[in-house]
């Protein structure tokens, strides 16, 4: 799980970035910036969860 967080992190800076670079209108940018930007959200949900101990277990 681990990894794949972080592989959705570098995807939606790649899908941020092509929107910019490809995209001609503003408004497609922004859809898909905000796309890049959802997906970022959710590797970073499995990057946080991926790292927190199991519930019920103690330090």
């Amino acid at each position: 799980m681990k990894v794949l967080g972080f592989l959705l992190l570098l995807a939606g800076w790649a899908i941020a970035f092509a929107a910019v670079v490809l995209l001609r209108t503003e408004i497609q940018r922004g859809v898909f910036a905000m796309a890049g930007i959802a997906v970022e959200a959710l590797g970073m949900i499995l990057v946080v969860r991926a790292h927190q101990p199991p519930k019920g277990q103690s330090e």
